[in-house]
């Protein structure tokens, strides 16, 4: 069986199966038979951005790049990127009235307190940055709390994003709005309306790149992890 991309370009079973034993091989993402469609999906758009007229040309260029710069574009297209500010927000509200004050409870035995959250597969950074709301929001405003959270991805183009914390309205606007007049600065870049994250909420995240099929870099306990972007399946 093919899937049609055009009239003369299709993706062949093989083709769907190089590509997959390469993702789960390279970062444990299992693009099983029911993504195929999304990978054909995916994949066509790199095919018309580069000029390729075939799946096989394409995938043999990507696995023949020993600099591997072209796989990772191909991660990046293919890695799935659902998100939005406080989306699921009853893990939010977990956070601020269960597993905060148990933290600082456990913890006021006098001196500076430390929690550090980890948001694994951040995205475009609306996860992180609404635990980084939720941090502001919860945690004593007196200096008393070290706070940081590592914010990590497979997806390059998706940490570049983040790091720049400035959205479109589309994306802020559902943000309740006591919430957005805290934390977000209307901007007028470009063509349309922007906001941007204060810096308070900005200094409260730390990027990185992170292969979670590689060793773990980072030393030192984690209290909270939001795991949610990253599905092995």
């Amino acid at each position: 069986m093919t899937i049609l991309l055009t009239d003369d370009i299709v993706l062949t079973e093989d083709d769907f199966k190089t590509i997959s034993r390469a993702v789960y091989d390279h970062c444990g993402i299992n693009l099983h038979m029911g993504k195929k469609e999304l990978v054909r999906a995916r994949m066509a758009k790199l095919l018309r951005q580069k000029g390729f007229r075939s799946f096989s040309d394409y995938i043999r260029f990507v696995m023949n790049d020993r600099s591997g710069a072209e796989f990772t574009v191909l991660i990046d297209a293919l890695s799935t990127n659902l998100t939005s500010f406080f989306r699921e927000n009853q893990h939010f509200d977990y956070l601020r009235t269960s597993l905060l004050p148990q933290l600082l409870a456990r913890r006021s035995h006098g001196g500076k307190t430390r929690i550090r959250g980890w948001s694994a597969g951040c995205s475009s950074g609306e996860e992180h940055y609404s635990i980084a709301i939720t941090l502001l929001e919860s945690l004593p405003a007196s200096g008393t709390v070290d706070a940081m959270i590592l914010a990590t991805d497979i997806a390059n183009s998706k940490l570049d994003i983040a790091r720049k914390g400035s959205y479109d309205s589309a994306k802020v606007e559902p943000v309740p709005a006591d919430i957005r007049l805290k934390y977000f600065v209307k901007t007028a870049k470009r063509s349309s309306a922007e906001y941007e994250l204060c810096a308070a909420v900005k200094n409260l995240v730390c990027f990185r790149y992170l292969n979670l099929m590689e060793p773990w870099p980072v030393k030192g306990p984690i209290d909270f992890i939001f795991c949610r972007n990253s599905v092995f399946d």
